[in-house]
């Protein structure tokens, strides 16, 4: 059997009860990690529009981690047919649903709920594109060797595991992982579909903003200054702070020497836009603010944050994006807009997932003086053949989507005949 139809028949045997019992399947998708984070709100949206495509008839339940902040609004508007729970309705729902799917995430995010899972009702689960790691996604320090363990483990037990980029694929069959499909498998947030063209189209009219005239760029620092959101309820963290500040200028630099020549060299504008809750200073202190008066002149510093679903309006106008971020250079992919990626060490691996969709040389690891130079004359090069550059992201999208009919084409004609 093909190791990538393995998904199918993992679910349909783990479905079979509720086809003789003459009623949809039930999915359970575990999700939605946080809301101050448009790529973390994506996740969700993403995987939720996969299975909808590709099994209709079933009946999905979300259990979210977070859906504040008008989250929980946007995702109901989308898909009026999920049912999002959380308290009493999770037991329910452990009794009633035929499979657990952990969706994407930056590791096996819900660890613990996987095993609860798995204890309580020994009924299967499997893993929707994380990246795996021995390095915390968030921590300046490597993950314990009795953690790395424990997420083997959990992966081990699953029907599936799908890592979002190649390292990590590498990384958990290093570690001795045992499940009997792992694959490469696409981050869900490539497959968002939201919009929001109203308020995208008022941004972009306030702000002198045409259609195609315009680039999007992101700047993060190292680490997120989680203890700068409220809400958060976050405590400085003074080596992660210190880390920030002593690469901000060398991180700064190349966004702002593709900025300058952007505007030196065409007509189009510039979009400052966040992606996490930090980002609009960010934005401001790490290049709005250093931009010389003739330049500055024609970019636009977006002050306020926003949701997934007007971001993604907003990329979609676009002539590309390029930043520190991943998420919304994955959302525009998803949507066949160019998009390059500047990462560093402290952001494990997952954008090494550009080289694995073929877009390699739209990825620089800033920490590499050689990558770092070559950013400005890349993202230049890109603004000045629009053509060439959506036939490449296209191209990456496609990618990624047959990668995604593959991993659930299948099962949703076999679901189809049940």
């Amino acid at each position: 059997m093909n190791r990538r139809h393995f998904l199918h028949t993992s679910l349909l045997a783990a479905i079979s009860a509720s086809a003789a019992e003459g009623r949809a399947p039930r999915v359970l998708l575990r999700s939605s990690w946080q809301t101050v984070n448009i790529g973390d709100i994506a996740h969700t949206p993403g995987v939720l529009a996969l299975l909808e495509k590709h099994l209709p008839q079933a009946e999905v339940r979300l259990w979210p981690s977070k859906v504040d902040n008008g989250v929980a609004e946007m995702l109901k508007a989308r898909f009026p047919k999920v049912q999002i729970v959380n308290g009493e309705a999770v037991k329910k729902a452990f009794d009633e649903c035929d499979f657990l799917l952990h969706g994407s995430g930056p590791s096996l995010v819900a660890e613990k709920d996987v095993v609860k899972w798995s204890k309580a009702t020994g009924k299967p689960y499997g893993i929707y594109g994380i990246t795996f790691s021995t390095q915390g996604s968030t921590s300046t320090k490597p993950s314990a060797d009795g953690a790395v363990a424990n997420s083997v483990e959990v992966l081990s037990g699953a029907k599936f595991a799908y890592f979002r980029d190649s390292a990590s694929l590498e990384l958990a069959k290093k570690k001795g992982c045992t499940c009997p499909l792992m694959d490469y498998g696409p981050d869900g947030a490539f497959a968002v579909d939201l919009a929001d063209d109203a308020k995208a189209e008022a941004f972009l009219k306030a702000n002198g903003l045409e259609h195609g005239k315009f680039l999007c760029c992101i700047p993060r620092l190292r680490f997120t200054p989680y203890w700068t959101i409220p809400e958060k309820k976050a405590k400085p963290d003074p080596v992660k702070q210190a880390r920030n500040d002593a690469m901000r200028d060398h991180d700064g630099k190349p966004l702002l020497d593709a900025i300058v020549k952007v505007i030196e060299n065409t007509d189009l504008k510039i979009l400052l836009c966040p992606e996490d809750k930090t980002q609009m200073q960010v934005g401001k202190e790490m290049l709005y603010d250093k931009l010389p008066a003739a330049v500055k002149a024609r970019v636009v510093w977006r002050e306020s944050y926003w949701l997934t679903d007007e971001a993604i309006s907003t990329y979609r106008r676009s002539a590309g994006l390029f930043g520190h971020e991943m998420h919304s250079p994955i959302m525009c992919i998803g949507n066949g807009i160019p998009a390059i990626v500047c990462r560093w060490a402290e952001q494990t691996t997952k954008g090494l997932m550009w080289r694995d969709i073929g877009l390699g040389d739209w990825l620089f690891d800033l920490d590499k003086d050689d990558e770092l130079a070559r950013v400005a004359d890349t993202v230049l090069a890109m603004a000045k053949d629009p053509a060439a550059s959506k036939a490449k992201a296209a191209k990456a999208r496609d990618f990624v989507m047959n990668r995604f009919a593959t991993s659930m084409g299948i099962l949703a004609g076999e679901l189809q005949k049940a």
